[in-house]
């Protein structure tokens, strides 16, 4: 009997020592695919962005104002974003990787115009301030006991709710000329901490989300699974930069 159950002991112990270092490894896909797609978006970025000529294609050259072609290339990030599901549930891992990084040149040619607008070195300072920022809220959500899965609910709440007062601040500001001082401020603000706190919800997810399906050996659904936390981390960096960007940027 006190042998089975050192045996017992030693395979659960086993098991738990193989999902440690699967849940290591899924991190790292994770992590790894999401600095890609970073590292693709500021690349077409900056290609788009340093070219007078490409960046022509999307903005106007004098107002900066997106041409037809950037309105379009503008909105199509988050028509792929509703795209993703679809892609995730009915295709292949590899293909839902493929589209993700094309989504995400997509994205760099939506955001190109920053390098006309801000200088090159608060662009950098801002991505370093991201990237602390983000590193630091990921490593809290991924070591921290207490449970924040319920933060998921207030904070897509909070996030609709800062992008229905940007629409209204806009439609006031075009339409009727009015602008209320501090308003953009205050919800760029709201945006930046709904964004911290899904950084860490996030991250916490992607780790449960990994222990409770990793004993069914379902390397799909794993290596998918990392894939949509790459894309769920990598709009929390790339909202995160352009909000802190729009306060420590300096205007060419």
């Amino acid at each position: 009997m006190a042998e089975y159950q050192t045996m017992r002991s030693q395979g659960m112990a086993t098991s738990a020592a193989e999902i440690d270092a699967g849940l290591r490894a899924h991190m790292n896909k994770v992590y790894g695919t999401m600095s890609i797609g970073l590292l693709v978006t500021f690349a077409v970025a900056w290609a788009f962005g340093s070219n007078p000529a490409l960046l022509s294609i999307l903005n106007d050259p004098v107002t900066l104002q997106p041409t037809i072609l950037g309105w379009v290339v503008m909105f199509a990030p988050l028509a792929m974003i509703f795209a993703f599901g679809a892609i995730i549930t009915r295709a292949s891992a590899a293909a839902a990787q493929v589209f993700f990084y094309v989504f995400s040149a997509v994205m760099g040619a939506s955001i190109a115009y920053i390098f006309a607008v801000y200088t090159g070195a608060s662009i950098v300072q801002s991505f370093l301030a991201t990237a602390v920022a983000f590193a630091s809220l990921s490593l809290w959500g991924y070591v921290t006991k207490k449970d924040i899965s319920g933060w998921g609910a207030f904070l897509i709440m909070g996030l609709i709710g800062g992008i229905v007062l940007m629409v209204i601040s806009l439609v006031m500001s075009a339409f009727f000329g009015i602008v209320i001082p501090g308003f953009d401020i205050a919800i760029s603000l709201m945006l930046l901490l709904v964004f911290a706190g899904l950084t860490a919800y996030h991250t916490q997810t992607i780790k449960q989300d990994y222990i409770d399906h990793a004993q069914y050996g379902d390397t799909e659904w794993l290596q998918k699974s990392a894939i949509m936390g790459a894309l769920n981390l990598y709009m929390s960096f790339i909202n995160m930069f352009l909000i802190i960007l729009s306060f420590l940027g300096n205007r060419e």
